[in-house]
């Protein structure tokens, strides 16, 4: 049984207090390194490392008065140093600190992910595994179409969820950038080599180019593969809806011996936590649109993304932190029904096996057109009839005079529709 959700972790990444140490740990940054290069004397950068220190409340005091959140903050954190104060923030614009500090936070929200998304990785590979040769009908626009084994769906949840691993680690790194570039990106104050060692200490790459701030097709990019994770989930979590139809009822959610599903309906146990996955999908689905509309901004900078992104960066890594989880508990604790399965395949009394048929037809020299004649004609009979397929085929002149009853009997072998499925998982995880 996999951990419960600890979403305080995710919670603490986004919370003022950290915000604000990682604003700290970049002024401290650059403060030792423009004391390296002789721009501000080593004593300062010392004594901004020993004292600099702030308190929340008094940030949240002072900026009620300046309206103004990184003077708000390096005004409190002065407080503490005496005359180094002066080299504090020197050379340096608001977004040299708030933009690479918050490439910091999002850092730490990536691992966090990460972490998920191997998680769930994990489960889905169990579960593959242990269903990989338990028959199914497979469905296309919801009808029944032909046999497959639930360990495939598992297969390909999987394939997908190795997908978003290699986007969000390609998204994370374009996000590890920093920038102390200056008011409008020229290195006014400061050089680009201070820029680099900066960024080398706070573990960064420095932005090849910027404007004031680091440019936002990177956070676009970002918000927009948490939204393709969560998309993923959602597609899990609606086929599980699916599933548990009651006229389906091939797998569902786990239930707890106290749970209840209805105030009105004992009976009743519903995809909840499914439905809370495919219904919060769509909020980081719509912050990603939010964060396409940042990327445009008047000329060097402008302010209209950033009250945006206080919102939709918490927000998104957040949800979808949460709903890693959920989906990796739903999978991990699925209930399976396989003998239910097993009834609904055999529903339609072998027509599932029509496409088989009509392949056999052609192949002992029927023409196409002729044997899907031939095929359609028994298939719509035992649709509305809910007669026997297999015996209505048997039972053709046309086609008996073309196949045998062996041949017929192939045809409708499960078997040999799922005898390349070892060679789809070989595909899928390896030898």
């Amino acid at each position: 049984m996999i951990a419960r959700y600890t979403r305080p972790a995710m919670g603490a990444v986004w919370s003022e207090e950290n915000k604000f140490r990682k604003w700290l740990e970049v002024e401290i940054a650059a403060a030792e390194v423009l004391a390296e290069q002789g721009e501000i004397p080593v004593e300062a950068a010392r004594a901004i490392r020993e004292k600099a220190r702030f308190d929340v409340r008094r940030i949240n005091e002072i900026e009620a008065e300046v309206k103004h959140d990184v003077i708000a903050f390096t005004t409190a954190v002065s407080e503490n140093l005496g005359p180094e104060s002066r080299y504090l923030h020197y050379g340096l614009t608001s977004n040299d600190v708030v933009d690479t500090a918050q490439n910091l936070l999002l850092r730490e929200a990536s691992a966090i992910i990460m972490e998920g998304l191997r998680k769930l990785s994990d489960v889905l590979k169990r579960r593959a595994l242990e269903f990989q040769h338990t028959v199914m009908i497979g469905r296309t626009h919801g009808v029944h179409a032909e046999p497959i084994t639930f360990g495939l769906k598992f297969a390909n949840w999987y394939s997908e969820t190795q997908r978003n691993i290699a986007r969000m680690e390609d998204a994370a790194t374009q996000m590890a950038v920093g920038k102390i570039s200056g008011a409008v990106g020229t290195f006014a104050h400061v050089g680009p080599e201070v820029e680099d060692k900066i960024c080398a200490r706070l573990g960064l790459a420095p932005a090849a180019i910027s404007s004031q701030v680091i440019q936002r097709d990177r956070h676009a990019h970002y918000v927009s593969t948490l939204a393709l994770i969560t998309a993923t989930l959602d597609k899990i979590a609606l086929e599980i809806r699916g599933l548990q139809r009651t006229e389906v009822r091939e797998a569902e959610e786990f239930f707890g011996s106290g749970q209840k599903g209805s105030s009105a309906m004992p009976h009743k146990r519903n995809p909840v936590t499914c439905e809370q996955i495919c219904g919060l999908a769509r909020v980081v689905r719509s912050n990603a649109q939010a964060a396409l509309e940042n990327v445009a901004l008047w000329h060097e900078r402008d302010i209209s993304h950033s009250s945006v992104e206080r919102i939709i960066l918490p927000d998104s890594t957040i949800l979808t932190d949460y709903l890693l989880d959920r989906t990796t508990r739903i999978i991990d604790q699925l209930l399976v029904y396989p003998e239910r399965m097993i009834k609904n395949l055999e529903m339609t009394r072998g027509l599932v096996f029509s496409g088989q048929l009509l392949l056999d037809l052609t192949t002992k020299g029927a023409l196409r057109e002729q044997a899907y004649l031939w095929v359609q004609r028994n298939a719509m009979r035992a649709w509305q009839n809910g007669e026997d397929f297999r015996a209505l085929v048997g039972a053709d002149a046309d086609i008996a005079r073309t196949l045998s009853s062996a041949e017929i009997d192939k045809a409708f072998s499960v078997q040999r529709q799922l005898r390349n499925v070892d060679a789809i998982f070989k595909r899928v995880f390896g030898d």
